[in-house]
């Protein structure tokens, strides 16, 4: 990534960080230090570089050395000095209007939430104790909307696209929008960015005002996956568990687009919870779709989830081929579903508390090499705790893809080894090949991708 121009800036917030007592501006300007500022920094110069065609979190953080991002207190509340910004993110030396609402969000999650988290008696040791911590960050983040019936659809898939599959999740989008339906992903380009861009038109012509695009990412993720300039809530979880955590508490149905490790890691995770038998019964429409090219790997990835969880997992999504509006009806019908069952239960709309996360799924995975080494990838378990060890190892696989400090470890150690069940490994290292040979693992145009792992059985 070549040096591009940069530009120095003060800006104020607009949005939830306006009116702030002076202990919370004073709370704010002492975290801007140490490891806290470290992180908004990373996440602050992602939100700049929108737009970047850059999947490379080390890249774009060197290609920067000498950004800073200061928080000043004021009368008002608090102020932001950018020092060697990306000019980008200006016009005629104003921050474009998303770009400076996106800004101010990393600062409530990253900074603020925490510094309020220090005062609540959350206890993450438990299962219940981390589903409220989720709960009390999409709360702060006014993502929460109690009353409003169920219709976010959350869209996941690959930011490593080709043309023809960008199109076709933009025709979903649209399909989705006009039936009133809001969108949530990731929020970085690709998958991420088509749905939205299709609901955006849709809503339009339905005269809908207010529709919402929200997007739920992480610190590790979002410097390699900048938040595209439409979503229009950002939501930035402190790791890829309570990132995935808030998706399906919050989603009320899930649509999967054709995408790499990562978009395996989250139907991994999906199914791994679906197939728990305390959600047996819960309605939860899931749909694997693309054009009539990515028929192959949505094929691929079906039969990959049958030869490793088995054929029980099959009657928890369905596939649709090439037709966009039949992907809106089915999940419309889905949702209606969902609807009732949450009435009858009198569970909120907005968050869905009944569904029964186990605390394997919730622990962050560090993905070092000995970790990755020692992931349990046998038969010898139930198929909801492999499909958790399935996710780590898919997770760790995006670390070193993307992340910066899973690709400084793979500087330093060489390429993770995967080992586990010949019958597990099999599958999987075929998988891995087509997402390498459909240039799925990174943006195309770059260096030719080295796999960062190797497969043993």
């Amino acid at each position: 990534m070549t040096q591009r121009h940069v530009i120095n800036a003060s800006v104020s917030p607009k949005g939830s960080l306006e009116t702030l007592s002076q202990r919370e501006v004073q709370q704010l300007s002492q975290a801007g230090s140490g490891s806290t500022y470290t992180l908004f920094r990373q996440c602050a110069l992602a939100i700049l570089n929108t737009g970047a065609h850059v999947d490379n979190a080390k890249t774009i953080l060197e290609a920067y050395k000498d950004f800073e991002i200061r928080i000043h207190q004021q009368d008002r509340g608090v102020r932001l000095e950018l020092l060697n910004a990306p000019a980008d993110a200006f016009v005629d030396g104003e921050m474009i209007a998303s770009t400076r609402e996106m800004l101010f969000s990393a600062l409530r999650d990253i900074v603020y939430t925490e510094n309020e988290l220090d005062a609540l008696s959350i206890d993450l040791s438990t299962s219940q104790g981390i589903s409220d911590y989720v709960f009390h960050l999409l709360r702060n983040a006014r993502t929460l909307r109690p009353g409003v019936e169920p219709k976010i659809v959350v869209c996941w898939g690959g930011h490593s696209i080709n043309t023809d599959e960008y199109k076709y999740t933009k025709k979903v989008g649209h399909e989705l929008g006009l039936r009133s339906l809001d969108i949530c992903t990731g929020c970085g380009p690709g998958v991420m960015k088509g749905p939205m861009k299709g609901a955006t038109i849709a809503h339009a012509k339905q005269r809908i005002h207010g529709g919402r695009y929200l997007g739920l990412t992480e610190p590790g993720i979002i410097a390699a996956e900048a938040p595209n300039p439409i979503v229009n809530e950002l939501v930035i979880l402190p790791d890829i568990e309570k990132r995935l955590e808030a998706f399906v508490r919050v989603g009320h149905g899930i649509i999967i687009f054709p995408g790499g490790a990562g978009t395996a890691e989250e139907f991994l995770y999906l199914l791994g919870i679906l197939m728990h038998p305390d959600n047996e019964g819960l309605p939860f429409p899931v749909i694997l779709t693309g054009p009539k090219h990515a028929a192959p790997y949505l094929q691929q990835l079906d039969a990959f989830v049958t030869a490793t969880l088995g054929e029980a997992a099959k009657r928890h999504y369905q596939i649709i081929i090439d037709d966009p509006a039949e992907v809106a009806r089915q999940m419309t019908q889905g949702l209606k579903a969902v609807k009732q069952f949450r009435r009858e239960r009198n569970d909120a709309f907005h968050f869905n508390w009944l569904l029964k996360i186990d605390e394997g799924f919730q622990r962050p995975f560090d993905p070092t090499h000995e970790n990755m080494a020692n992931l349990k990838l046998h038969r010898d378990q139930p198929p909801h705790e492999l499909a958790a060890n399935l996710r780590r190892a898919f997770s760790g696989i995006v670390a070193g893809n993307v992340k910066d400090k899973g690709i400084r470890l793979i500087e330093e150690h060489g390429p993770y080894r995967i080992h586990g069940d010949a019958a597990i490994m099999q599958p999987l290292d075929l998988l891995l090949k087509a997402f390498v040979a459909q240039h799925r693992m990174k943006l195309p145009g770059g260096a030719a991708y080295v796999p960062c792992y190797q497969v043993v059985s």
